[in-house]
C-alpha cells in the first residue's frame, strides 16, 4: 500500500484531492443530518433544526488547498468535527483510497477513517453508504478517460507481498507513466496482477487503450520477455527502448563487486557519446 500510495500521490494528486473533497462533503452532510434529526429535504417529526445554506472556508491539506462548503444551520452553528481538533487523518484517507483501488473498501475501514477524522456517532447505514460512494468514486478514478496524445510511455512493475487466505504471496503492481504532447508526465494506470506474464501486461495495456490512450511513439521498459511481446501486440508500430536503469542493473549483477564502479563508469561514458560510431 505504501508503494501504491506513493505512485498515486505523485501522478494523481488532483484526483485524490477531488476524492477527499467528496468524502469530507459527505461527512459534513452526515453530521448536519444528525444534528437536525433528519436528512436534507426530509419531513420528519424528529427534526429539531434545519439547514440555511453554506459558507465556504479555505482548507489546507497535504494534497493541496480546497474550498469546503460548510453547511449553515438556522438555530445554531456547525463546525465540522475534523477541523477541531486538527488530526493527521489525510494519511488514513489516502490509505483507504489505495485499498479501495485494489480490492474495494470495507465499512470497517471507512468507520476507522471517519473516527480518525474526529467524527463520532455516525450510523452504520451512513458508514455503509459512504463506503459505497467511495468505491464508486475510486472506480470512476480508475476508469477515467485518457484525453490527448501520449507519445512517450514508461512501463514497469513493482513487487509486493500480499496475504491471500492463509498464505503470503508475491504480486506485481503494473504501472504506466506517460508524457503527453505538452511535456507533462502523469500516471496513466496502476493494476495489481499475479505476475508479469504476457497476458497480464496485454490486458493492462489494452485497458489503457480502451480508456483512450493514443499517439504512443516510444515505449520504454525493461527487457522482460512477456512485457516485450505485449508491447508489440498492443502498440504495433511504436518504437521500443530498453530502460537504462534496468540495463545497468542487469549488467552490474554479472560483474564482480570490486569491478562494478569501473564498469558503470565505462557504460555511462559509452552512453554519453553523440553517435553510434563513437559509442562503438
Amino acid at each position: 500500500m505504501t508503494i501504491l500510495r506513493n505512485v498515486l500521490e505523485e501522478g494523481h494528486r488532483d484526483d485524490l484531492r477531488a476524492l477527499l473533497f467528496e468524502a469530507l462533503r459527505h461527512l459534513m452532510e452526515s453530521e448536519v443530518s444528525e444534528l437536525c434529526g433528519a436528512q436534507k429535504g426530509q419531513h420528519s417529526e424528529e427534526r429539531s433544526n434545519s439547514r440555511n445554506g453554506y459558507r465556504e472556508r479555505p482548507f489546507e491539506t497535504r494534497l493541496g488547498s480546497m474550498l469546503l462548503p460548510i453547511p449553515k444551520m438556522r438555530k445554531s452553528s456547525y463546525m465540522p468535527s475534523f477541523l477541531t481538533p486538527r488530526r493527521r487523518w489525510e494519511q488514513a484517507f489516502v490509505n483507504v483510497v489505495c485499498e479501495a483501488y485494489v480490492k474495494g473498501v470495507s465499512t470497517r475501514k471507512v468507520e476507522a477513517l471517519v473516527e480518525s477524522m474526529g467524527a463520532k456517532g455516525m450510523s452504520k447505514s451512513e458508514v455503509s453508504r459512504m463506503a459505497q460512494e467511495l468505491d464508486e468514486m475510486v472506480r470512476d478514478f480508475r476508469e477515467q478517460p485518457l484525453v490527448g496524445s501520449f507519445p512517450y510511455l514508461w512501463l514497469d512493475a513493482l513487487y509486493i507481498k500480499v496475504r491471500e487466505g492463509s498464505r503470503v504471496v508475491s504480486k506485481a503492481v503494473l504501472v504506466a507513466y506517460g508524457v503527453d504532447d505538452t511535456g507533462v508526465r502523469r500516471v496513466l494506470g496502476v493494476e495489481v496482477a499475479a505476475g508479469e506474464m504476457e497476458d497480464s501486461w496485454r490486458d493492462f495495456l489494452s485497458g489503457l487503450v480502451n480508456r483512450g490512450l493514443s499517439g504512443v511513439l516510444l515505449v520504454i521498459s525493461d527487457a522482460h520477455a512477456g512485457l516485450s511481446r505485449a508491447i508489440r501486440s498492443v502498440f504495433n508500430g511504436a518504437s521500443w527502448q530498453r530502460c537504462w536503469v534496468h540495463f545497468m542493473r542487469n549488467v552490474l549483477s554479472r560483474v564482480r563487486k570490486d569491478a562494478q564502479g569501473f564498469v558503470a563508469a565505462t557504460l555511462r561514458h559509452v552512453a554519453a557519446q553523440p553517435n553510434q560510431e563513437k559509442a562503438r
